[in-house]
């Protein structure tokens, strides 16, 4: 169990630290305004765009990774030894 825990906080702290710093880059016009949640800018370059589709891959990484490992690996080993008869 203690294995799931730290591979789901690592999946959140380490999407997350990557989520933060490209929403810092991408999302932040200003510091006088809201920070981390501005709408991405229009003009935007190959890579930039590589980067904005990377940032919203590590938003739902660090949300569904945690997820998945604190309640789905948990709940499928508790089902899978429910009805295998173990």
């Amino acid at each position: 169990m203690a294995d799931e825990f730290a591979k789901g906080l690592g999946l959140l702290t380490g999407a997350g630290l990557v989520w933060m710093v490209l929403a810092g880059w991408y999302k932040t016009p200003s510091f006088a305004g809201g920070q981390l949640t501005s709408s991405v800018p229009s003009e935007l370059t190959m890579y930039d765009q590589l980067a904005v589709v990377l940032l919203e891959g590590m938003f739902w990484l660090a949300i569904f990774g945690a997820l998945f490992f604190w309640i789905g690996v948990p709940l499928g080993r508790e089902l899978h030894a429910k009805y295998s008869g173990e």
